[in-house]
C-alpha cells in the first residue's frame, strides 16, 4: 500500500470482529488483532475515512515508534526525544500528553507523562530555540504513550477521544450505553437482515439503540455529526479532500421507511430521548411511548425485533423489583410477542434465567468494567408454550411461600393487640431458604444470609430470586416496596457501613412502636436504624427509667434514648462513636416533640468513655458489639472475654440502686458469674422476657440481663 501509515483501532471487547470487518471495508491491510484494539496500515484518506463511517471504534491512534528496550527514566527520554517530531507538528501548536502503564523502574504514570512532555520539548528547542506550549483541555495534538514492562510504544491520537460520541445526542439519561457499544448490538441482534421489520425497545431510555440502528439501516456515516477530528491539525490533513469525502459519504445514504418503537417508564427519559431525535433526519420513523415494561403488551401487528439493554441495579433494594421485572418480561414476550426475534443485554445471567426462554446465541461482550451479555431468542412455538404458570415452576419454593402465610397468620392477634407495624415474619425457618424476612408498615425487608459453602452461587441465587418473587405475591408487597440486603458476619465498624447510592426521596419513613415514632431508612445501611427484637427492652425501658438519671452507651440510634425520655426520664445521655447515628437520634428525639437540656448527645468511643467516666446514672443501657477494634483496647474488644472490664468501669458509675440492662448479640454467650460476684454484682438473665413472639424462633438472636448491686 503506497504512503501507508501504522494505526490502531480501539473498542470494547467483544466488538473487535466487527471492527476488523470495517477496518478491511476501507481497503486497509489489518496487521494484529488483539483484545479491545486492531492494528492496521492504511493511508491518511483511508484512515480519515474510518474516522468518519467506523460505528464501533472508540478512538484511532497512529503509531509513530515503538522500542522494546525501555527499563529506565533516560531509556524512556532517549526514545522520545530521538523521534523527528516536527514531521507532525511545530513548536506554535499546543501538545498534551496521554502517558498510561508501568514496569519496574516507571512506576509512576504522571512521572513518566513529564518525561516524554521533556524529551519532547526539549526536541523542538534543540532544532527551533523554542518550545511548543502545554494545553491539558484543547490541545492542538496529543501524544498518548503506552508501556508494558520493556516495550513501550508512542502515537498520535488521530481521530481525537471517544468516537462514540457521534454529536446528535447532546440529551442522554443517567447511564447511557455507549453508542459504538449500540451499534454493536444492532449488528448481532439480526435486525439488519430485515429492516422492514419492527424494531423494539421496552427500556429504550434515551433511545440510542433506535437511533444507531436508523442510521445504520439508512447507512448515514456516524463521524458525519461530529464538529471536529484530531487529526485536522496534523500536516497531512487537507481540507478539500476531507470536504469531497464527507460528500461522497452524504450521497450514500439510502432513505427507507423505518418502524421503530421505544417505550420508557421514565418520561425524563424521554423527553430528551425526543430532543436527541427531533432534528434526525428519520425523527419521524421512531416512535416513543412513555409505558411500563412490567405491563408489556403488544408493540406491533407484525412480528420483529425485540432489541433492549436490560435495567440492572446499582442500589440496595433494587433486586426486587428487577426479579418482578424480568419474570414479567418473560411472560408478555410469550403470551404477545409470538414469532418475535430477541436480543436482549444484560449484566446479570441469572436475572435472564427468569425469563424462562432457551436461548439461540450468546455474545459476551464488555460494558465499561462489566462483564455482559447478548442473548438471542426466537419465540417459536416452543419457546411461547405456556403449559404452566410461572408459580408452579418452583416446587420446592411452595414451602417458603407456606410457611410466610402459617407465620403471618400466626403473629395476626399479637400484631392486633400491640398495634406492631414492624416485625419478623420469617428467619431462615427453612434451610434452603437462608433469609430473614422483616416488615416495616407496607415495606418488606429481606435479609439474605450468607449461604452455606455446599452450596453453590447459583443455586444460592436461584433461592434468593424464588423468595423475592414469591414474597411479593404471597404477602401483597409491591416489589418497588421490597428491599434486599445481604447479612454477613461483620467485625469492626463494617456494620455501619453506609451502602450504594440510592433514590434519595424514598429512603427515610417513619414508624411506631408503642407510642413512640422512629425514622427508619430501609435502604442505605445495612441495618435500619431500628433493632426489631430490642422492642421489649425499649417498652422496658420506657416503663421503669421515669424520673431516672438514664445513660445509653453504644446508642446507635438512640432508640431506646428515645424510649427513655418519653418515659419521663430525669435526664437521658446518649454514647456513640458514629456523629452520623447520633444526628439520626436528635431526630427521633424531634420526631417525639422531645427537647430538654436534660437531653445529652455525646460522639465518643464508648470503651475509652466508659473508662473515664464519672458521676452516676440510675439506669444503664449497655448493648455492646460482639467485636470492636477500640484503640483504648490493648486487644480487640470481645465482649465474651471483656465484659466483666466493662462492668468494672460501669460498677462506677452506677448508683447505688441502680440498674444495669446488659445485652448482645453474640451467640452461646455465657455469663461470668464468678466474676460479677467479684464485683459485688448480681444478675437475672431476662433473655426470654425480651423476646416477642416475631423473635420466638430464634431464641439467639439477643441476650439479656438486669444487673443490680449485690
Amino acid at each position: 500500500m503506497s504512503n501507508s501509515l501504522s494505526f490502531i483501532a480501539l473498542t470494547s471487547i467483544g466488538v473487535e470482529n466487527l471492527l476488523a470487518t470495517e477496518i478491511q471495508d476501507i481497503g486497509a491491510d489489518i496487521t494484529k488483532q488483539t483484545v479491545g484494539s486492531i492494528r492496521f496500515n492504511a493511508t491518511n484518506l483511508q484512515a480519515q475515512t474510518l474516522c468518519l463511517v467506523s460505528r464501533y471504534a472508540t478512538r484511532v491512534m497512529m503509531l509513530l515508534c515503538e522500542s522494546d528496550a525501555i527499563n529506565t527514566k533516560d531509556d524512556l527520554y532517549g526514545f522520545a526525544k530521538q523521534f523527528d517530531w516536527q514531521e507532525f507538528f511545530g513548536p506554535s501548536q499546543t501538545l498534551a500528553i496521554d502517558f498510561n502503564g508501568t514496569n519496574r523502574a516507571l512506576k509512576n504514570t504522571q512521572f513518566s507523562t513529564l518525561v516524554v512532555k521533556d524529551a519532547i520539548v526539549d526536541s523542538f528547542f534543540a532544532s527551533h530555540q523554542q518550545r511548543p506550549n502545554i494545553s491539558k483541555t484543547s490541545p492542538d495534538v496529543r501524544v498518548v504513550g503506552r508501556l508494558n514492562k520493556e516495550k513501550c510504544a508512542l502515537y498520535i491520537d488521530y481521530s481525537g477521544p471517544g468516537l462514540s460520541r457521534r454529536g446528535y445526542r447532546p440529551y442522554q439519561g443517567d447511564a447511557p450505553i455507549k453508542e459504538h457499544l449500540a451499534a454493536a448490538l444492532v449488528s448481532r441482534s439480526g435486525w439488519l437482515e430485515d429492516t422492514s421489520r419492527p424494531l423494539f425497545d421496552p427500556c429504550c431510555g434515551s433511545a440510542t439503540l433506535l437511533i444507531e440502528a436508523a442510521m445504520m439501516a439508512w447507512n448515514i456515516a456516524p463521524g458525519l455529526y461530529r464538529k471536529e477530528f484530531a487529526f485536522q491539525s496534523l500536516p497531512g490533513f487537507r481540507p478539500a479532500k476531507f470536504k469531497a469525502l464527507k460528500q461522497e459519504l452524504k450521497e450514500k445514504q439510502t432513505e427507507q421507511k423505518l418502524y421503530l418503537i421505544g417505550h420508557d417508564i421514565d418520561g425524563r427519559v424521554l423527553d430528551k430521548a425526543r430532543q436527541n431525535i427531533e432534528k434526525l433526519p428519520f425523527a419521524k420513523f421512531i416512535q416513543l411511548k412513555q409505558a411500563d415494561a412490567n405491563k408489556l403488551t403488544t408493540a406491533a401487528k407484525q412480528p420483529g425485533v425485540v432489541l433492549s439493554n436490560l435495567p440492572y441495579g446499582e442500589r440496595l433494594g433494587e433486586k426486587a423489583e428487577l426479579v418482578n421485572l424480568y419474570r414479567h418480561l418473560g411472560d408478555a414476550f410469550k403470551k404477545h410477542f409470538k414469532f418475535w426475534h430477541l436480543a436482549l443485554f444484560a449484566t446479570d445471567t441469572s436475572l435472564l434465567a427468569l425469563l424462562k426462554l432457551a436461548k439461540k446465541k450468546q455474545y459476551k461482550l464488555k460494558n465499561g468494567p462489566l462483564d455482559c451479555v447478548l442473548n438471542l431468542y426466537d419465540l417459536d412455538e416452543k419457546n411461547t408454550e405456556q403449559s404452566r404458570q410461572t408459580k408452579l415452576n418452583f416446587h420446592s419454593s411452595i414451602a417458603f411461600a407456606n410457611r410466610l402465610k402459617k407465620n403471618k397468620q400466626g403473629l395476626k392477634s399479637w400484631l392486633k393487640k400491640e398495634g406492631v407495624s414492624c416485625y419478623r415474619l420469617y428467619d431462615a425457618d427453612i434451610p434452603e431458604y437462608n433469609v430473614a424476612v422483616d416488615v416495616y408498615n407496607d415495606y418488606l425487608v429481606i435479609y439474605e444470609y450468607a449461604p452455606p459453602k455446599t452450596i453453590d452461587e447459583v443455586t444460592a441465587e436461584k433461592r434468593l430470586q424464588d423468595v423475592i418473587y414469591l414474597s411479593a405475591q404471597t404477602l401483597d408487597i409491591a416489589p418497588s416496596n421490597i428491599v434486599v440486603k445481604q447479612r454477613k458476619q461483620q467485625k469492626g465498624t463494617s456494620q455501619y457501613q453506609k451502602a450504594q447510592r440510592t433514590d434519595k426521596s424514598k429512603n427515610n419513613m417513619t414508624v411506631e412502636e408503642y407510642g413512640v415514632k422512629f425514622k427508619v431508612n430501609l435502604h442505605d445501611y445495612l441495618d435500619t436504624g431500628l433493632f426489631l427484637d430490642h422492642r421489649l427492652a425499649r417498652r422496658y425501658i420506657q416503663q421503669n427509667c421515669k424520673d431516672l438519671r438514664v445513660l445509653n452507651l453504644f446508642a446507635y440510634t438512640c432508640s431506646a434514648s428515645t424510649h427513655a425520655a418519653v418515659g419521663g426520664a430525669k435526664s437521658v445521655t446518649s454514647v456513640d462513636m458514629s456523629n452520623t447515628y447520633l444526628k439520626w437520634g436528635r431526630d427521633n428525639f424531634a420526631l417525639n416533640n422531645l427537647n430538654s437540656p436534660r437531653y445529652h448527645f455525646e460522639q465518643a468511643d464508648c470503651l475509652a468513655w466508659l473508662e473515664q467516666a464519672k458521676g452516676q446514672f440510675d439506669f444503664i443501657f449497655l448493648d455492646p458489639p460482639t467485636f470492636s477494634n477500640s484503640k483504648r483496647m490493648k486487644k480487640e474488644f470481645d465482649v465474651q472475654r471483656d465484659h466483666i472490664k466493662l462492668f468494672t468501669w460501669v460498677k462506677r458509675i452506677l448508683a447505688p440502686n441502680g440498674t444495669l440492662l446488659f445485652s448482645n448479640n453474640k451467640r452461646g454467650f455465657t455469663m461470668n458469674e464468678e466474676g460479677l460476684l467479684d464485683l459485688g454484682l448480681i444478675a437475672e438473665n431476662i433473655s426470654d422476657k425480651t423476646l416477642s413472639p416475631d423473635f420466638k424462633r430464634n431464641k439467639q438472636i439477643h441476650n439479656a440481663w438486669l444487673i443490680r448491686n449485690a
